[in-house]
Formats: C-alpha cells, sequence, structure tokens
C-alpha cells in the first residue's frame, strides 16, 4: 500500500459522494454515468490497497518492471540488489557515476 493509492481512494470516495449527494429523484443516464465510473475508481484504488507486494518484492515499485539478470548464473547482479529493474538500474547510475563514468 503507498500513499498514492490512499489517495486515490479517498478522492474517488469523495467524488463519488459529492455525485450522490447532488442527484435528484430521477437521475440523468449521464450523472448516472458519472457515478458509475467514481465508484469503479474506488473499487480499483480499494484493490490495490490490498494487493501488497507485487512481483519486483519492493516497497517503492511494486508493480515496476523484474530485472532480466536477476538470478542470471552468467551475469549475476551484485549481492544484496533485488528483483526491482527501477531500482537496480538507479545503483547501475550512481555506481558508474562514482567511478566517473557518464
Amino acid at each position: 500500500m503507498s500513499y498514492a493509492d490512499l489517495r486515490e481512494l479517498q478522492s474517488a470516495l469523495s467524488t463519488a459522494s459529492d455525485i450522490a449527494f447532488s442527484l435528484d429523484a430521477t437521475p440523468a443516464p449521464h450523472e448516472a454515468d458519472q457515478l458509475l465510473d467514481a465508484l469503479r475508481r474506488a473499487l480499483s484504488a480499494a484493490n490495490a490497497l490490498g494487493a501488497g507486494i507485487g512481483a519486483t518484492g519492493c516497497s517503492e515499485h511494486p508493480r515496476g518492471a523484474v530485472d532480466p539478470l536477476y538470478r542470471d548464473k552468467d551475469d549475476p547482479l551484485p549481492q544484496g540488489w533485488g528483483r526491482c529493474l527501477l531500482c537496480n538500474d538507479r545503483r547501475r547510475r550512481a555506481s558508474a557515476q562514482r567511478r566517473g563514468w557518464r
């Protein structure tokens, strides 16, 4: 769960609430569609909250790409590196800068 997921859920529920309380006894079709969209957004955000850690195992990029070199016997990753391609790429760039490469 991330702060962004929680904010998305709160925003979607607030939008759905605003739409629901502004409806008349017989809502127009476009109003009903707007409410349905807001509720679907809220449901999607709620599902994301319960998704937990994704394939990368990374708390920062849980749904990010998995590094193709993870568990590669011919070209192993350095000790302590995880599966997250984004974090590993950041580590590679920092390491290259320390060595003076660009």
